[in-house]
């Protein structure tokens, strides 16, 4: 009975490994050569697994792009906040760890994470899925600003709901300019944020 009730787990499981393994092969293959260069069968090869196997999981190469661009931008994102909530305890130190944390991915970023920046969710055909991710996110940023009126940091002047709004705009903005041109000076910026959440946050 408990074997029986275990498979549906396992099978979930390997389904995701199998996820993993095409990804992370797309990954290193578009890093490496290109997205246009790479094909379907150069992921299947890299993934060891067969091209009917790749069409259970992926339409095509869009969609394994756009999950691609999910898994390795958006779902850290969620991630990060979370952890962040966890090891900082006040409002400004809360946005400034955010702040380090996008400037750490920056730093270690290719030319195909810069892509993947532009192969944004807004490409995605489910627009409920859509608005799940940048609901989920947004309602991070919301549960910050909330917790500072409640703990005392901030003093309501501005409502979560348009805190969250600027800082969220402020961030996709700064990344798709870079995501565009390499040459932005991201890193400047991002330091420019900081004094202007600080500074915002002061004045509230």
């Amino acid at each position: 009975m408990e074997a029986a009730e275990s498979l549906p787990g396992r099978r979930a499981m390997r389904k995701q490994e199998i996820r993993n393994r095409i990804q992370n092969a797309a990954y290193v293959l578009f890093r490496d050569q290109g997205i246009r260069e790479t094909s379907i069968e150069q992921i299947c090869g890299a993934a060891e697994v067969a091209r009917r196997t790749f069409y259970a999981y992926y339409p095509d190469k869009q969609a394994l792009l756009r999950e691609l661009s999910y898994s390795r931008v958006l779902s850290t994102a969620e991630g990060m906040i979370e952890r962040i909530m966890d090891r900082h305890h006040d409002t400004r130190a809360r946005l400034s760890g955010i702040i380090d944390f996008i400037a750490g991915n920056i730093a270690n970023y290719t030319e195909i994470d810069r892509k993947l920046i532009l192969v944004s969710p807004a490409s995605l055909e489910d627009e409920n899925y859509l608005r799940e991710i940048s609901f989920n996110i947004q309602d991070h940023f919301r549960e910050i600003f909330k917790l500072g009126v409640e703990n005392g940091d901030l003093d309501g002047r501005f409502s979560p709901e348009i805190l969250s709004e600027m800082v969220m705009g402020t961030f996709n903005n700064m990344m798709v300019s870079w995501a565009l041109n390499p040459e932005f000076p991201i890193f400047e910026k991002l330091e420019e944020a900081r004094d202007l959440f600080q500074y915002i946050l002061s004045k509230s």
